[in-house]
């Protein structure tokens, strides 16, 4: 089985500050790889290259196996890539159903993302007519995923799906991720706390200034992990 998602020796910079060095991540159908490490280090800037918001400067983004270089956001979102990004990702000012309609640019009607969003979060379809941005932080949350995996995508990009919330809410959150990985969907987590993640994660590596440092089943990383990089929830 080939990667669906795939990294390949990719270098990436902001003006003249090289972030990442060669680095290379593959993610498998229905497989969760975590992707590790301090602030600063590259782990959202790896995100954006991987759903084409940042150009490389040099590597390869392949999806299947074909190569994705250079493809525009909006168009790798029609074929499958969903990100969450860092803070919720939800619009504040509408509603929780105004929130889900933004997501049938990718083809699927209101009608099939609702069914799957209230299915997978009973608590959303109470809050239909509710502005996002008075809910809780956990419930935000929610509908950031409820609207990522309302798309149906291939390969589901998360950063920081912890950020902020109570480690309750955290395990829901990533019983819905692994749920999706069981499903076939390719699912890469940016997290900087390990202990977040690495329970529900197959695979891990770790990010120390643009390069990756380790990489492995995060049973077998053991101490090298913790020398490298130690999350705490």
């Amino acid at each position: 089985m080939n990667p669906i998602l795939e990294l390949r020796d990719v270098s990436a910079a902001y003006g003249k500050i090289t972030v990442l060095r060669g680095v290379n991540v593959s993610v498998m159908p229905g497989q969760i790889v975590a992707l590790l490490g301090p602030n600063g280090a590259g782990k959202t800037t790896t995100l954006r290259v991987a759903c084409g918001a940042h150009p490389v400067s040099s590597g390869q983004l392949l999806l299947g196996g074909r190569d994705m270089t250079g493809v525009s956001p909006r168009d790798l979102a029609r074929i499958g890539v969903c990100l969450v990004p860092e803070g919720r990702g939800v619009f504040p000012n509408l509603t929780v159903r105004e929130n889900l309609v933004m997501m049938t640019f990718t083809g699927r009607s209101i009608e099939e993302i609702e069914e799957v969003a209230y299915t997978r979060f009973p608590i959303l379809g109470k809050r239909v007519a509710q502005t996002a941005g008075t809910m809780s932080g956990g419930e935000q949350q929610m509908l950031a995923l409820a609207r990522g995996l309302a798309t149906d995508p291939a390969v589901l990009m998360l950063d920081e799906l912890s950020m902020g919330l109570a480690p309750r809410i955290v395990a829901e959150l990533y019983e819905h991720v692994a749920e999706a990985a069981r499903q076939g969907v390719a699912v890469l987590v940016v997290e900087q706390f390990a202990t977040a993640v690495l329970h529900t994660a197959d695979h891990a590596a770790v990010l120390v200034r643009g390069e990756i440092e380790i990489e492995g089943p995060p049973d077998e990383l053991g101490d090298e992990l913790a020398s490298l990089y130690l999350g705490s929830a």
